[in-house]
């Protein structure tokens, strides 16, 4: 069998609250570290959130 081409990532808060969401990449289509801007429940703000690896 093949390997499926996404894999799982984690997007973890800027703003240091442990707060993380997880989402499915394609690295042959993006190769650089994922950067996204989303909701911080925690401290009840938009942050930078970036891609760090799932344990």
């Amino acid at each position: 069998m093949a390997k499926p081409a996404t894999i799982q990532i984690r997007l973890v808060s800027t703003a240091d609250t442990g707060f993380f969401y997880i989402t499915k990449k394609n690295p042959r289509n993006s190769t650089e570290k994922m950067q996204m801007r989303k909701y911080d429940p925690v401290i009840r703000k938009h942050v930078l959130f970036k891609e760090a690896k799932i344990k």
